[in-house]
């Protein structure tokens, strides 16, 4: 399985739009862990999980921090993006999740 993991300021806000991302996943029948961690948490996701993380997501309340989070995720090879704020702002966890899926491809 693979792991999708969102990044905000503290790892709440972005609870909802993972539940409508988990949602949009199971109705396209794809088996994918998403969850959300505090953007301060990253390094030691990646320290344990990188082999299993497809891509990272920033919510846009720290979208200040992409440069300096893509390069801890180069380091890993994984693709990062701030989530499309409009999509995060509305909790569209379909439009999310192709966004992640984007990223993979």
């Amino acid at each position: 399985m693979k792991r999708i993991v969102l990044c905000c300021s503290a790892g709440m806000s972005t609870s909802l739009v993972v539940t409508k991302m988990e949602k949009a996943a199971a109705e396209r029948g794809l088996e994918l862990k998403i969850y959300a961690i505090a953007e301060q948490s990253l390094r030691d996701e990646l320290q344990s999980y990188a082999a299993e993380i497809s891509a990272v997501l920033l919510g846009p309340q720290v979208r200040f921090k992409l440069a300096e989070n893509k390069k801890l995720t180069d380091e890993y090879g994984i693709p990062i993006d701030v989530i499309d704020s409009v999509a995060y702002g509305t909790l569209n966890g379909a439009k999310v999740l192709d966004q992640a899926l984007a990223l993979v491809r």
